[in-house]
């Protein structure tokens, strides 16, 4: 692809002066990455596909369990009991390096082919390069051609082919970007970083995220940085993870957390507290908020407040099916099923079934709708156990469940006390 811009044009310029990969480099990955293959036999003969040297090895168990060495090569082996003969892998290694004035990362892919008898063979090839200007608002990307018909994988590299500049297609939202899916594998230690990188603070670490886009973004947001540098990684980890949520929402409350030395153990809970915060109005520049003794209290207590509110609201929009629900239910209304210890009462109203269907944590609030259905509630001791679906047209029980769909102790004892009751429902039926 020609340069459609001028950072393309000069990265594509300074492409031209990159160094080739050292010896040193290729060989710490040859070394580090690969993993030599020790075939195991059903007998237990090991043979080292290095150096071709066989011996009678120990376990099974201990062969897995422990590490394997070959008495005269020394290699360390992966051992591998199995009748396949023939082993071929693929690795990944990322080197960063600083060109030009510009923070690249250069992807190496490593190959072993062994087979059992026959001398391992090694080979590499280096096979994209991400370019990333100063600001961290810029990126392009070189690679070599892939296999696209008729495979599936997307790091199906054609080697014979030059490392030139790519269309990553960014713009367009229903594209998968491959070259931000292809695996990071193993970072070689020794890295040359560009200043503006070195500035940010960052020390070797990732946080879960691909170098790439954590480069990026403390490259082009001072926020991330100041995170980063101030040890609040989780919060700059959830941020780039959860892309709802934008980080000018929470940089406010960040802030006051670092100014009064908070440590947030939990940042997915502390967010979420946030947005709760948020939904009633309080002050989110305020400690006594955004910085609680127990986060998690807080929390939870907020949750549930707003968990209430919204089965209001729900309650207010199903008041128009109130009416339609009543005449086509209202007849089996104050039927009452016990056995002194099982109590099974109708659900006598839209409302009460979404309540249920929230409260046992399953979806039978949206069963007002169907015709068909009465809808029981079952309570042990005075606490709801089940909930029971009968056809009305059938009369016999459809489904009995309790919370999060799971059948308690109690459900054949449940569903024998409604059966034993059905002549009482098709009374009302009848009526």
């Amino acid at each position: 692809m020609k340069p459609q811009n001028k950072f393309q044009q000069q990265v594509v310029e300074a492409s031209k002066t990159l160094p080739k990969l050292t010896n040193r480099q290729i060989e710490w990955g040859y070394r580090n990455i690969i993993e030599p293959i020790g075939h195991r036999t059903e007998k237990g003969v090991i043979t080292c596909t290095e150096c071709g040297h066989s011996w009678q090895g120990a376990g099974y168990l201990v062969s897995i369990l422990t590490d394997c060495h070959c008495p005269n090569c020394h290699t360390k082996l992966k051992v591998e009991t199995t009748k396949k003969r023939k082993f071929e892998s693929r690795y990944y290694m990322t080197i960063f390096t600083a060109h030009k004035g510009y923070q690249v990362l250069r992807t190496v892919m490593f190959l072993y082919s062994a087979k059992v008898g026959e001398t391992a063979k090694y080979d590499h090839s280096e096979v994209m390069q991400r370019w990333i200007d100063p600001s961290g608002k810029k990126h392009c990307t070189f690679a070599r051609l892939r296999q696209t018909m008729g495979n599936c994988y997307i790091d199906s590299w054609i080697f014979g082919t030059p490392l030139e500049l790519r269309n990553e297609n960014a713009n367009n939202k229903f594209y998968v970007n491959v070259y931000e899916q292809i695996s990071t594998g193993v970072i070689y230690p020794r890295q040359k970083l560009i200043p503006e990188l070195k500035r940010t603070g960052y020390k070797k670490g990732f946080y879960g995220q691909r170098p790439m886009n954590l480069f990026c973004t403390l490259l082009s947001d001072n926020r991330a940085e100041t995170l980063f540098k101030t040890g609040y990684t989780s919060l700059l980890s959830e941020i780039m993870n959860k892309s709802k949520r934008p980080m000018d929402s929470y940089w406010p409350s960040a802030r006051i957390c670092i100014r009064n030395g908070y440590k947030i153990k939990d940042a997915g809970l502390w967010y979420d507290y946030i947005d709760f915060l948020r939904f009633f109005g309080k002050d989110l520049h305020n400690a006594k908020y955004v910085c609680p003794s127990d986060l998690r209290a807080e929390h939870d207590r907020y949750m549930q407040k707003k968990a209430k509110i919204e089965e209001q609201e729900i309650i207010a929009k199903n008041r128009e099916k109130e009416a339609g629900f009543l005449k086509a239910k209202a007849r089996f209304f104050g039927l009452l099923f016990t056995d002194g210890q099982i109590t099974v009462r109708v659900l006598e109203s839209v409302a009460e079934i979404i309540l249920e269907g929230k409260a046992m944590h399953h979806c039978v609030g949206s069963y007002h709708s169907k015709a068909d259905s009465l809808i029981l509630s079952a309570m042990v001791d005075g606490r709801k156990t089940e909930t029971v679906e009968v056809s009305i047209s059938q009369l016999r029980v459809i489904q009995c469940r309790g919370a999060c769909n799971n059948v308690t102790p109690y459900h054949e004892q449940i569903v024998n006390l409604v059966n034993s009751n059905m002549p009482l429902i098709a009374g009302r039926l009848a009526a």
